[in-house]
């Protein structure tokens, strides 16, 4: 589990993103801060894996504390997530290291899928030890909204995203022929999206023993069990 500490002087801010967070699997939600003082402080006692850090705290930046748990060496992850939308601040984030920047507002959609590609990325890490230019090519990929992510030619956004969806709902990992059959498309078509997401790092590819004959081929999106 990814544990997050959400980071949010509105109280009922901070709440919806600790539902929305929960509502991601591989995610758990160990605490909320509302000051700056106080998400350092519960970074130190709690020691989340990842941070929901919004800018306007009301005795210190998001910044500052972005800067200050980089100055402590603190190996936590940041999101920012604020209204700010000037390119001081977003350079300030980029500089501090924060994986993605949503801006206020958002749909639940938009931040599932940060969520869900930020997962991806750390699942690929903890799995090796030594990276290709191609694996690093890879994570820094999945880090980049579904929409931006380029694709072969023939292949759609919509149906990309109708597969990734399918898997997503499954709850485990399922078959070219099971993907073809929930989404409604031709198996033919669900074996070409899933072997393009596997080879980009979005779905991780697995073998089932369990018949006799060559195993078959299963797909689970990356960072899920």
């Amino acid at each position: 589990m990814i544990r997050t500490l959400v980071v949010d002087d509105d109280f009922r801010v901070a709440d919806l993103h600790r539902l929305y967070t929960e509502q991601v699997g591989g995610f758990e939600v160990v605490g909320i801060a509302r000051t700056g003082s106080e998400a350092l402080d519960l970074v130190g006692r709690l020691q989340p894996d990842l941070l929901l850090l919004d800018i306007y705290l009301p005795d210190m930046s998001g910044i500052d504390v972005l800067r200050r748990l980089r100055e402590q060496r603190r190996p936590v992850d940041v999101i920012t997530i604020t209204a700010a939308k000037d390119v001081a601040t977003l350079r300030a984030a980029m500089h501090g290291g924060s994986v993605h920047y949503l801006i206020k507002p958002f749909t639940f959609a938009v931040f599932r899928e940060r969520l869900e590609s930020y997962a991806a990325v750390a699942s690929r890490l903890g799995q090796v030890e030594e990276t290709s230019q191609a694996d690093v090519d890879r994570m820094y990929g999945l880090l980049r909204p579904g929409d931006e992510r380029e694709l072969p030619k023939g292949l759609s956004a919509a149906t990309r995203d109708l597969v990734i969806d399918t898997l997503r709902t499954a709850g485990e990992p399922l078959s070219a022929v099971q993907v073809a059959s929930v989404a409604g498309v031709a198996r033919v078509t669900a074996r070409r999206y899933l072997d393009h997401l596997a080879e980009t790092g979005v779905v991780e590819l697995t073998l089932n023993y369990g018949a006799p004959g060559r195993p078959e081929h299963r797909y689970v999106l990356a960072g899920r069990p």
